[in-house]
Order: C-alpha cells, then sequence, then structure tokens
C-alpha cells in the first residue's frame, strides 16, 4: 500500500540571493526574509515528480514553494526578479550579485516550469484513462454491492454481532491509514530540511575551503615578502650605520630614516594581515565542526527514517491481516445469510402446508 523505499528529493540548482516577500498590506513594499545572501535551490522529488524552490535560514524555511505551470519568473532590473505563489498568497523577490546569476536562476525557472507542465499533462492523461475505465464498469456489480450493502433485518443475534465487528473493523483501518499518512509526513519533512541545511553547509564549506587555500597561499607569498622587507630594512640599517660612521649628511640621513618608517610600517601591517588569516583558520575549523553535527543528525535522521520504515512494514502487514480477516468475516456473514434464506424458505413453506392442511 505504502512504498517501502521513498526516493529523496535532490537539489538540481543553487544560487546566493538575497531573500524578500512583498508586504502583505500594502503589497507594493518589499520586506528582507534574510539578512544575509543565502542559498536558493531548485529541488526534484522523483516519486511524485513535483519540482521545488527551497530556501533556509538558520532554522527557519525562507522559501518552500511548489512550482506550477502558471507561475512565471520576472527581471524587474538587471540584478532582480520576482514571482508570485498563489498557494502561499505572496510573491517572492531575489537580489543577485551579479546579472549573469540572475539570467541563470531565470534560465532553470524556465526549465522547472515547462518539466512541470509536461507532469501536470501525463497525470491528466492518466486520469482520463482512469475515469473512462471506471464508467465502462458493468451495472451488475452495483446492483451486487448494493444487495450486499443492505440486508434484509433479521432477528438473529450471531450475524449482526459479525456486522458490528466488520464497522469496527473498517473504523480501525481508517485510523491506522491516518497515523501512517502522519508518520510518513512528519518523517519527509524533518528529512527535507536536513538534506537543505546540509547542502547549505557543503556549499559554505566548499568556498571556505577555496579561500583558506588562497589564503594559505597569500601567506606563503607575504612571508617572502617580509623575509624581503626585513633584509632590505637590516642592509638599511647597516648603510645608516654606515654613512653615520663616515658622517653623512643631514638629508641623506632623512632620507634613509624616512625608508626605514615606510618599511617597519609596512611590514607591522603585514603582521596584522598574518593575524586576520590566522583568526579566519579558527572560523573555519568551527565551520567544520558545525558541518560534522550536521552530519551526524543527517545519519540520526536516516536511522529514525528505517525504523519508521520499518514501523510502516509491520503496520502494512498487520493492515494486510486486518483486511484478511474482515474479508473472512464477510464470507462467513454471506454464508449465514444464504442460510437463513433457505431456513425462511422452509418455514414459508411448512406455513402455506400448514395453511392447506388446517383449510382441508
Amino acid at each position: 500500500m505504502f512504498p517501502h523505499h521513498r526516493e529523496r528529493e535532490q537539489p538540481i540548482f543553487s544560487a546566493r540571493a538575497h531573500v524578500f516577500q512583498i508586504d502583505p498590506t500594502t503589497k507594493r513594499n518589499w520586506i528582507p526574509a534574510s539578512k544575509h545572501a543565502v542559498t536558493v535551490s531548485f529541488f526534484y522529488d522523483a516519486t511524485r515528480n513535483v519540482y521545488r524552490i527551497i530556501s533556509v535560514g538558520g532554522t527557519k524555511a525562507i522559501i518552500n514553494c511548489t512550482v506550477t505551470p502558471s507561475m512565471t519568473f520576472t527581471k524587474t532590473s538587471q540584478k532582480f526578479g520576482q514571482w508570485a505563489d498563489s498557494r502561499a498568497n505572496t510573491v517572492y523577490g531575489l537580489g543577485f550579485a551579479t546579472e549573469q546569476q540572475l539570467h541563470q536562476f531565470a534560465e532553470k525557472f524556465k526549465e522547472v516550469k515547462d518539466a512541470a507542465r509536461l507532469a501536470r499533462e501525463k497525470s491528466q492523461d492518466k486520469e482520463l484513462a482512469n475515469t473512462a475505465l471506471t464508467i465502462a464498469a458493468p451495472q451488475f456489480s452495483q446492483d451486487l454491492s448494493d444487495e450486499l450493502q443492505s440486508p434484509p433485518v433479521m432477528c438473529v443475534n450471531g450475524p449482526e454481532d459479525k456486522l458490528f465487528r466488520s464497522q469496527s473493523a473498517d473504523i480501525t483501518l481508517s485510523s491506522e491509514k491516518e497515523r501512517i499518512k502522519k508518520m510518513l509526513s512528519e518523517g519527509s519533512i524533518c528529512e527535507m530540511n536536513l538534506e537543505a541545511e546540509l547542502f547549505t553547509l557543503q556549499d559554505s564549506n566548499s568556498k571556505l575551503v577555496a579561500a583558506l587555500h588562497e589564503a594559505n597561499a597569500n601567506v606563503e607569498q607575504w612571508k617572502k615578502q617580509l623575509t624581503a622587507y626585513q633584509e632590505e630594512t637590516e642592509r638599511l640599517r647597516d648603510q645608516v650605520a654606515d654613512l653615520e660612521a663616515h658622517g653623512p649628511s643631514d638629508l641623506l640621513k632623512d632620507e634613509l630614516t624616512q625608508s626605514l618608517e615606510e618599511l617597519e610600517a609596512l611590514l607591522k601591517a603585514k603582521d596584522e594581515e598574518i593575524h586576520i588569516l590566522q583568526s579566519k583558520k579558527a572560523e573555519y575549523h568551527e565551520m567544520e565542526h558545525q558541518r560534522d553535527e550536521a552530519i551526524h543528525r543527517l545519519r540520526e535522521m536516516e536511522m529514525r527514517n528505517s525504523d519508521l520504515e520499518r514501523r510502516i512494514q509491520n503496520t502494512e502487514q498487520n493492515l494486510s491481516n486486518s483486511l484478511e480477516d474482515r474479508d473472512r468475516l464477510d464470507t462467513e456473514i454471506q454464508r449465514a445469510i444464504e442460510i437463513l434464506d433457505i431456513k425462511i424458505f422452509d418455514l414459508n413453506d411448512l406455513r402455506q402446508s400448514l395453511v392447506k392442511l388446517i383449510d382441508k
């Protein structure tokens, strides 16, 4: 009844942008939905054949929009675009850093919208085919169903008790179905949030790694420059000492002193840059720790999903057994009804025979 293995939503495109929402009161002003640029991703659900736009800021879902064929992404400036979500009754706006990023997002939006349109057309074709099969069903099946649903009322305790047990089984099966749907919905939402968070962390991690490599290369280059400046400083100091020993002019001494001060100031600036890069290394280690925690949480969620799948399988087995029991009860009730019909017919024959006998 439910799939044992559900395919997860997969990210197909991502971009960094500032997210805005239209003011619900004025319908004119934009309200920032994020303090800084966040990752906006297109996700594809292969099981339901559905495309969604998702953006997570911290622990809050800023955008959770299902793409429909009626949506249109409009470029309102060189770096800004918007689209309306009728289901959420709002309008989303995205501000990109470059015009090229806006163009790439708009192209992907159009591509996803076309894919959603094709998916809807296929779904409508299937619905039309199912409707045609339903219309062509034999009429006698409906008559048979009506007869089974409206049995004659008889004062026999056995069949009435079985009918009551059958109705109780139907109510129990309905409640089990609702509980399973709720469990699947909660697991899917938690899994989607963690996957979006992990995808964002992986994106940030790759950028931090690239920045760290670049910083390491710059540190090595600055160390070489620092060594060269130190050697130049020592050489100038030696020149100053030599000139002082030979009685140089005051003008030359001032020039050398000024050059020495400039080099010392430059050396101090380079030292500060090195300290800044070292602090960035500490921030990178902290981000790595956060990424490890997110991976650990994702693994825990996968274990919970596996447990949910096992519970669902057990529940499906119980449902199957309940359906079998209900079918068996229906068969017994039908057999009892047939027997009662025969008994009633025999009693009717006996009554008519008795009436004839009395008349004679």
